[in-house]
């Protein structure tokens, strides 16, 4: 049987610092609920409440739900809003087109800004508001793609390929790794009739990620390293280009280092890492949140990621010690970092500098600690260790775990 959902609330509302009536303030959900939950008096709550708790904890709804996937995979109905985002993704079949609406105030402008807005809740992990507005996103730019004429067309493709991307996206995240493909297709389909020729690599970004969720790692590398040779020859002098190519480069090599051959993968990412220099001599994107993020801090995060995945701790604090994280850097790559040096300095038997890394995670983002189970495994190895450094049993408290 899974964890009660009132454990993981009331760990969450701990790891936050916050009281029950605190957490009543902040989430609009009375005193009451929260309380019975937590008392395991109350059994679940609607969606709607468990998003105003969520944004009252500052955390994924999926951290609420348990860790990812988080959505149910127990037989039970999928929760309403991922049945909205799949009705979106792939429309009711033989069923007419929905009635367009508001299309007089449609345009390609309103429409990028809308998609650039999913983005950034997608890198922010606010995945319940992204749940919410992406039907109506993909309905849009569904219909710019079908009414428009000529260039607009064109252009509606191009907005309609970059929302499918985000919908595959966000069902990788949710652990909905077929769901991903069927909007990662369409969104291929797309970028085929769009006026932006970056839009295909960019897709099979996207792709070679859903299969290594899948344990296809050579189909992942094989497709990244094609794609990212045809932006090579055709849009290597932009920096739009150059961003989708690194971005293809660094999966590529995420492929490799996790079939097993390490010095390729690190061969791939200096290779990268070098290529960043060519961004400080180019005009940059116009919108960059709709453009694969690339750039030096991005590949050293992910460096140090694959040097301590194999077992290379202090390889991976030598890189992160010449990470400067630029005003790009999306935050869930900000939070793996600081996991990645925890479990590095954990593994050289630094449990001083572990604990520091968990208290700068802590402040940077408190509620993703219960959410990542790396966070409780290297908490539970500082535990088991020799040494027992000053703040580590709060963590110890604040992640619920058994202190025999």
């Amino acid at each position: 049987m899974g964890e009660h959902l009132g454990n993981r609330l009331g760990r969450l509302r701990r790891l936050s610092d916050q009281t029950q009536e605190g957490l009543s303030e902040r989430s609009g959900v009375s005193v009451d609920v929260i309380r019975k939950l937590e008392q395991q008096r109350k059994h679940s709550a609607r969606l709607p409440t468990l998003h105003a708790l969520a944004q009252g904890l500052g955390v994924e709804l999926t951290a609420l739900l348990g860790d990812p996937p988080g959505v149910p995979s127990n037989g039970e109905g999928d929760p309403p809003q991922l049945v909205a985002v799949r009705r979106a993704i792939m429309p009711p079949m033989f069923a007419p087109p929905a009635e367009p609406s508001g299309a007089e105030r449609l345009t390609v402008a309103l429409l990028r800004a809308e998609i650039s807005d999913g983005w950034t809740l997608y890198h922010n992990a606010e995945f319940g508001r992204l749940m919410d507005v992406l039907p109506g996103m993909i309905a849009d730019a569904r219909l710019m793609a079908a009414a428009g004429a000529g260039s607009q067309r064109a252009a509606g493709q191009a907005a309609l390929g970059k929302a499918l991307q985000l919908g595959g996206h966000l069902a990788i995240r949710l652990g909905k790794t077929d769901l991903a493909l069927s909007a990662l297709e369409r969104a291929m389909n797309a970028a085929e009739q769009s006026s932006d020729p970056l839009l295909g690599p960019m897709v099979s970004n996207s792709v070679a990620w859903n299969y290594q969720r899948q344990n296809r790692l050579d189909d992942a590398e094989r497709l990244a390293v094609r794609a990212a040779d045809g932006v090579e020859k055709r849009n290597g002098q932009t920096a739009e280009g150059v961003r989708v190519w690194g971005g293809l480069i660094m999966s590529a090599a995420t492929s490799a280092a996790r079939g097993g051959d390490y010095e390729t993968a690190n061969d791939m990412m200096q290779t990268a890492e070098d290529a960043t220099g060519r961004l400080r001599k180019l005009p940059p994107p116009t919108d960059g949140k709709m453009v694969s993020v690339f750039s030096r801090s991005s590949v050293r995060i992910e460096r140090v990621r694959l040097a301590v995945q194999h077992a290379r701790p202090e390889e991976a604090l030598a890189l992160a010690r010449g990470i400067r994280l630029s005003a790009g850097t999306p935050p869930s790559w900000r939070i793996w970092l600081l996991l990645d040096i925890a479990r590095a300095y954990t593994d050289i038997g630094n449990a001083e500098g572990a604990v520091k890394a968990l208290e700068s995670l802590r402040r940077v983002a408190p509620g993703w600690m219960r959410h990542h189970t790396l966070a409780v495994s290297i908490v539970g190895d500082l535990w088991a260790g020799p040494q027992r450094p000053p703040g580590l049993r709060k963590f110890v408290g604040l992640l619920g775990m058994a202190t025999r």
